[in-house]
């Protein structure tokens, strides 16, 4: 039998890992909450640890919403000024369309937030996915791969999936959510920028550059 040609590799592998990524966040969903979460949960607090919460709450403002979504557009309008609208128009549509799909699970499942220790940091929402954990995947990994030049992209995109994880981490850190949580939102961040990146770079093709990778 021969073997696969080589993009008959890459999307089989794409395939693969947008499952992956689903089962990991339908696990997390099912089995949250349970005792393993609240060990975690527990382990991870940094109540009592004035250095810690000051860090976890840097991290914490690195994804918030406000700072994401006004990021997005202050990217998208120095593109913009810069000639390349349609570049501008695919990164704000995958950032924002997964933003919004993060905040349209919330609503859905309605998940309670942790009470096991005194929340750090104010909430109002529900608690699965964290929203700080998806928005911030899908924000810097989008920026990482669409931006960074192209042999600097890998090290753009791993840099980007360790500042989302320290993002999430944060979340657990100042007793706001589960870690089952955080894995759901780094889950879906991820799968979300899996599907949504390739059908963008039809708008990409805008951008005068070297065209983004393919993920």
């Amino acid at each position: 039998m021969a073997l696969l040609s080589a993009p008959s590799s890459a999307r089989l592998l794409h395939a693969a890992s947008i499952v992956l990524l689903a089962c990991i966040w339908l696990a997390m969903l099912l089995l949250g909450r349970g005792p393993l979460d609240m060990q975690l949960e527990r382990a991870l607090y940094a109540g009592g640890h004035p250095i810690l919460v000051v860090i976890a709450r840097i991290f914490t403002f690195l994804g918030e919403p406000t700072v994401l979504v006004g990021g997005g557009f202050l990217v998208a309008g120095w593109l913009w000024h810069r000639g390349k609208g349609r570049f501008a128009a695919g990164l704000l549509l995958v950032i924002l369309i997964g933003r919004g799909l993060a905040e349209v699970q919330k609503y859905w499942v309605a998940r309670a937030r942790p009470t096991l220790e005194p929340h750090l940091v104010v909430v109002k929402t529900s608690s699965f996915p964290s929203g700080h954990a998806a928005s911030s995947m899908i924000f810097y990994l989008t920026l990482a791969l669409a931006l960074a030049p192209p042999g600097w992209r890998r090290t753009a995109g791993a840099a980007a999936i360790l500042l989302s994880l320290a993002v999430g981490a944060s979340r657990v850190m100042l007793g706001v959510h589960w870690p089952s949580d955080v894995v759901g939102g780094w889950s879906f961040g991820l799968l979300w920028v899996l599907v949504a990146f390739r059908p963008a770079e039809r708008l990409f093709a805008g951008h005068s550059g070297s065209q983004p990778k393919r993920l």
